[in-house]
């Protein structure tokens, strides 16, 4: 998961320059919606009724539309790493969050979690191998705005598949999001360059990473203990570092370590993970 999850920041690298910020974001919606209502039919799973459908559609946005433009936008300024790095800040925004609507309660180790987080994501900007620029700044704030969507459309996303079965919900988000995102995409068609690799791209993002592995992420939760769920966040920044480097030739400095291990700390001391002990109850 992690591997699949962490390739899809050079992904975007690939396919954002070639179909736009919209046009990516769009076929990748529609094509996870079909991957997701494909397994639907084949599990023989029913759609959520039509008064869930104006709650989807607002987590569509918030879940799946908005941070999918923010970082296709981002990856037209910033190499895969940064942008897999400032990912891993979804769950301090996550706890925020659930502090806000009264789901958890905000302590201090997790007070200091959100601290060290965002020293990290500054160490990151400043430190790292892209001279800093106004355009690396608001690459880099988009990446942070599309990972506290993540962490926020979470809580809501939860509680959501609490009523309606998992797969149809997220189906319906996808859905939702890839209609909302159709006159946007129409619109800047015209600026579009399709390439076999681009084209490729979008595929494995839309059909793998947004279809088929929400599905096996789904059907791992429960399966597996929390802690090995929650272990996965913290390798995707280490996977698209490596597949950003290895497949683009993305440089990779001891600059981006510092950054890098802060915003990783942050995430333990947030959700409470010890590669040791695993998560404790009170997380």
């Amino acid at each position: 998961m992690s591997a699949l999850w962490g390739a899809s920041f050079p992904l975007l690298r690939i396919a954002s320059p070639a179909l736009g910020p919209w046009g990516t974001a769009g076929l990748r919606c529609a094509l996870a919606a079909l991957v997701l209502a494909g397994l639907m039919q084949w599990l023989r799973q029913r759609w959520p009724p039509r008064s869930a459908w104006p709650l989807l559609t607002a987590l569509g946005v918030l879940t799946v539309g908005l941070p999918f433009v923010l970082f296709n936008w981002a990856a037209l300024v910033l190499p895969a790493g940064y942008s897999a790095v400032l990912n891993a800040t979804a769950p301090l925004f996550g706890v925020l969050g659930a502090a806000a609507v009264g789901d958890e309660k905000l302590t201090a180790r997790r007070l200091l979690g959100c601290a060290v987080g965002f020293m990290g994501v500054a160490l990151l900007v400043q430190l790292g191998p892209v001279p800093v620029s106004q355009r690396v700044v608001l690459a880099a704030l988009a990446c942070t705005v599309a990972a506290a969507s993540y962490g926020l459309g979470a809580i809501l996303m939860k509680r959501a598949t609490l009523t309606y079965e998992p797969l149809p919900a997220y189906a319906v988000v996808h859905a939702a999001a890839a209609l909302l995102l159709l006159v946007p995409t129409g619109a800047t068609a015209y600026s579009m360059q399709p390439t076999p690799g681009a084209l490729l791209a979008v595929a494995v993002l839309g059909c793998v990473t947004s279809g088929l592995m929400y599905w096996i992420s789904m059907r791992l939760m429960r399966e597996i203990p929390a802690s090995a769920a929650t272990s996965s966040a913290f390798m995707i920044p280490l996977f698209g570092v490596t597949w950003g480097g290895l497949f683009l030739g993305e440089p990779v400095t001891l600059g981006m370590l510092p950054g890098a291990l802060l915003v990783l700390a942050a995430t333990a001391l947030i959700t409470g993970f010890n590669p040791f002990r695993g998560i404790p109850p009170e997380a």
